[in-house]
């Protein structure tokens, strides 16, 4: 089986981004984990889940001008 290069690369830069947010998943549970989620760590989540949909938005941007910029 042979990938295209444009879908390597939008594989790659995909679990990169999925792999960034599930880390911060990972920090935010381990840090503010006091017998279950705090306030501050509930708003951390919050903020990690809209900062993950801003980022996969770039992303996409960003994937299309690079894959049509032929």
């Amino acid at each position: 089986m042979v990938v295209e290069r444009e879908a390597l690369v939008e594989i790659l830069v995909s679990v990169g981004a999925v792999g960034a947010f599930v880390g911060a998943i990972v920090l935010i549970g381990r840090t503010f984990n006091e017998s279950g989620l705090s306030g501050d760590g509930a708003l951390a989540l919050i903020g990690a889940i809209v900062g993950f949909i801003l980022l996969m938005a770039v992303v996409g941007v960003g994937l299309a001008f690079y894959m049509n910029r032929g």
